[in-house]
């Protein structure tokens, strides 16, 4: 059961904007306010209702509130957390929604000594960022991952848990290191990829980019989904996750040097087993919901 009664949003991006959507949609019984640190964001956070009130500072959001929500960059985190400390109230739960989550606990309980903080994941999102990015369904059918601390408040990691089921998530719990080393591998590092691909295309001397524009294939174009992310965001993510993503670039590395090996000594075989084993994990995850098996994954309506 959901026991929140003022949920307060800080930041009004894609996730903190469809946190409020959901909230008015799932929730219509909570009270939510907003703040972005941004003054056109407010403005347009404002005209798209992404709370009940969007606030002029960050104290005023939170104030009288039992659940705050941190969705700013993770490297944000503790400065935000230090600001709205005195204000909150002595009852009150603090969570975010941020994919590093060691550094972010570390983070919160250094800024917030003395109150209850349960960090949260919830993995979900698309390539576009800003408030109107925000959709009231983005969590359907999606993981939240909840990393409470040793000695969590029971009663408050159950609320926590409630609320993000009912916005359509599905919750599991995990302890933050484990939790960072199956994002380094399933999020972390697909983007880093992505990213370094798209540019790889874009500095070719022997390809235009005009001609990579045209002629992108459909993996390529896939690529520069995942590699148009927010930028800021990513860059944090990948200093604050730096030993999980090291650890599993390198293995990545080996990999890749055994496919390139592989390659280089025409070996069909290799190449035909790795193939077949990464296509069943494709198919595993459309099995379970995770994604679409329609062209283009069925994203073109996703809102």
């Amino acid at each position: 059961m959901v026991s929140f009664r003022k949920v307060a949003i800080i930041g009004l991006g894609l996730l903190g904007g469809s946190i409020g959507l959901a909230i008015r949609a799932h929730l219509p019984g909570i009270t939510s306010t907003g703040y972005d640190i941004d003054p056109a964001v407010r403005q347009r956070a404002t005209e798209r209702e992404l709370a009940d009130r969007i606030c002029e500072t960050a104290e005023e959001a939170v104030t009288g509130a039992d659940l705050v929500i941190l969705c700013v960059p993770v490297g944000a985190m503790g400065s935000v957390a230090s600001l709205i400390a005195p204000v909150l109230s002595p009852d009150a739960l603090v969570s975010d929604v941020g994919s590093s989550k060691r550094t972010i606990s570390r983070a919160l309980a250094e800024a917030l000594p003395g109150h209850d903080v349960i960090p949260a994941h919830p993995v979900a999102g698309t390539e576009d960022s800003g408030p109107d990015a925000g959709f009231a369904t983005l969590f359907h059918q999606r993981w939240c991952i909840v990393t409470p601390p040793e000695g969590a408040d029971a009663g408050k990691l159950a609320a926590l848990v409630a609320f993000w089921q009912a916005l359509g998530a599905t919750v599991d719990t995990m302890d933050p290191e484990h939790h960072d080393r199956v994002l380094a591998v399933t999020s972390h590092i697909p983007h880093l990829i992505a990213y370094t691909i798209v540019g790889t295309a874009s500095d070719l001397e022997e390809v235009t980019r005009s001609e990579v524009i045209k002629y992108s294939a459909g993996g390529f174009r896939d690529f520069t989904r995942i590699a148009a992310s927010d930028p800021t965001m990513w860059r944090d993510v990948f200093l604050h996750n730096r030993d999980a993503v090291l650890e599993m670039l390198d293995r990545f590395l080996t990999d890749l040097a055994l496919m390139r090996e592989a390659i280089r000594a025409s070996d069909g075989e290799t190449m035909f087993d790795w193939f077949t084993r990464t296509r069943e994990i494709r198919r595993s995850i459309v099995a379970i919901g995770q994604d679409d098996s329609r062209p283009d994954f069925g994203r073109k309506d996703h809102r």
